[in-house]
């Protein structure tokens, strides 16, 4: 009786501490997500604005996504940025400069660095799967917001990943929308916060329709990204994916 005793605690305790079958896989929340925002292909039009303290400036960006890391976009307003562009494939990145008619290929050390003065990054903007590939995730908590639960994830980089942030932290709903996205340093010390400010039905979806990207330090500047158009589509012609349709676009 004693050993039966001592087994039923044995597989009690076992059934206790162990995962249940319901428990969230992390690391599938965020790839459902990324894909999700993504798509298999997507076009879009988006206003983007940069605002400090004593001044404003907007621009508008044309921009096709393809699969979940290639990117291209093009500035075309206000008339003296037009035809600024960027390309992302896979881990590589160029960008193309009109007014010198030159494209430069950006070396990974400048991947972080700001897209055309705004609090974006190169790889903010592109919506890069850098977060997929290099990052361990890991469900931290779970709330109930506006009748959706939104996990919040922590992404921690992989051992020798090539990667800038020590650290981010996400917030994503059940229904796969990107709420926000933390980036900390190395000392894991808050450096700046991508949050949605609005969500709405865009190219057949809810999806979050406007973005602001704002510096932990930075009490009244920020970027906001607001969608104008989005469609998304099951494939995109490979040549709009070329250092050749950068430095020369065409419409498709």
């Amino acid at each position: 009786m004693h050993k039966k005793s001592l087994m039923m605690t044995l597989i009690l305790m076992g059934l206790c501490f162990s995962a249940p079958a319901w428990a969230v896989d992390a690391n599938e929340v965020v790839n459902r997500a990324h894909e999700y925002f993504r798509g298999q292909a997507s076009f879009s039009v988006v206003e983007m604005r940069i605002h400090r303290p004593d001044w404003e400036r907007g621009m508008t960006l044309k921009a096709y996504t393809q699969g979940l890391s290639d990117s291209i976009f093009f500035v075309i307003d206000p008339p003296k940025d037009e035809g600024n562009g960027t390309l992302k494939k896979g881990d590589e990145m160029w960008m193309y400069n009109p007014k010198v008619n030159r494209v430069i290929k950006v070396p990974p050390s400048m991947m972080s660095q700001s897209w055309m003065g705004s609090d974006f990054s190169n790889n903010d903007l592109a919506k890069s799967d850098a977060i997929l590939k290099h990052y361990q995730h890991s469900l931290e908590k779970t709330e109930e917001r506006d009748g959706h639960k939104v996990y919040i994830i922590k992404s921690m980089p992989k051992e020798g990943a090539p990667v800038v942030w020590g650290m981010q932290r996400l917030e994503i709903r059940d229904d796969d929308v990107w709420m926000s996205q933390e980036f900390y340093d190395e000392d894991l010390e808050l450096v700046k916060a991508l949050t949605t400010q609005k969500i709405k039905q865009m190219g057949g979806r809810l999806f979050p329709a406007v973005w602001r990207m704002q510096k932990a330090d930075a009490k009244n500047a920020y970027t906001q990204v607001t969608y104008q158009e989005l469609r998304f589509m099951e494939d995109l012609p490979d040549r709009i994916f070329t250092v050749s349709n950068l430095r020369n676009p065409r419409d498709f």
